[in-house]
């Protein structure tokens, strides 16, 4: 029979069956492109890692940062409109601009400053690239981060920052609403961060630049955001999570964690 699996559906004519046929190939079509289209994001952001005018500092930074996966993670595909809070010296501005293409827009996020220290300066040298025509550097407190006037973005990162807020007298609250109201209904904030031990709060994140994920999850959570997915690519269980980030001994153990505007 040509038609064995649609015969047991409650369809008695033929041209019922016909139906049911095109619409099983529609379906198909559409799981197909939507295939198509993962494959393209996914060659696309293995490209932006591997394009051979990223400096050999950034190469360097992708052993312990794992770039393409953190990119795959965050859904970053061309035409996207982003904001990278806390960009300091561009490592994953430039990924960012690289992954969103021509089209796509990011903004560069910072606290304003007189442009003189360390991170700056690499800034303002990466900007030199043409790869960051779509950036849009802005100075602005963490109380308020995102510039006048925008709004509807695609995503939102926030990379191994967010413990800085909680020693810098930031209203974290005030910066996580202005975050969630920038973001288009289904954007996603993705926050990667040092881990601290439970119970340790925020405690640690001036001495050894560490959080604990439950709080950045419960304070986020609270200005409206849903948890969505976490990730482990960057988990060190071989990390104590005692000693100072820049210092450990071991690599250090890190959380990712995406979020969406419901």
């Amino acid at each position: 029979m040509p038609y064995p699996r649609l015969e047991t559906r409650v369809i008695r004519t033929w041209g019922g069956v016909l139906l049911a046929a095109l619409a099983a190939l529609s379906l198909a079509a559409c799981a197909g492109r939507g295939s198509d289209a993962q494959n393209d994001t996914a060659a696309g952001i293995r490209a932006a890692v591997a394009d051979p005018d990223r400096s050999d500092a950034d190469r360097k930074t992708d052993e312990r940062r794992h770039p393409e996966q953190l990119l795959a993670f965050i859904g970053v595909r061309p035409g996207m409109k982003i904001l990278d809070v806390g960009a300091g010296g561009g490592y994953s501005t430039e990924l960012l601009a690289r992954a969103a293409g021509p089209t796509g827009t990011v903004y560069a996020q910072d606290e304003p400053g007189d442009g003189s220290g360390r991170a700056a300066k690499a800034f303002a040298a990466r900007m030199e690239k043409a790869v960051m025509r779509n950036v849009t550097p802005v100075r602005r407190s963490f109380d308020d981060p995102v510039p006048p006037g925008v709004g509807g973005l695609d995503v939102i990162t926030f990379l191994f920052y967010y413990h800085d807020t909680a020693y810098m007298q930031v209203d974290r609250a005030a910066m996580d609403r202005r975050l969630y109201e920038a973001l288009k209904p289904g954007g996603v904030l993705v926050i990667a961060d040092h881990s601290a031990r439970p119970g340790e709060g925020t405690k640690v994140v001036k001495s050894l630049h560490r959080i604990e994920e439950a709080v950045v999850v419960r304070e986020l959570e609270a200005a409206g955001f849903r948890l969505a997915a976490t990730a482990d690519f960057l988990r060190h269980p071989e990390d104590p999570r005692t000693g100072i980030v820049f210092r450990s001994e071991t690599p250090v153990d890190e959380f990712v964690l995406k979020f969406i505007k419901p």
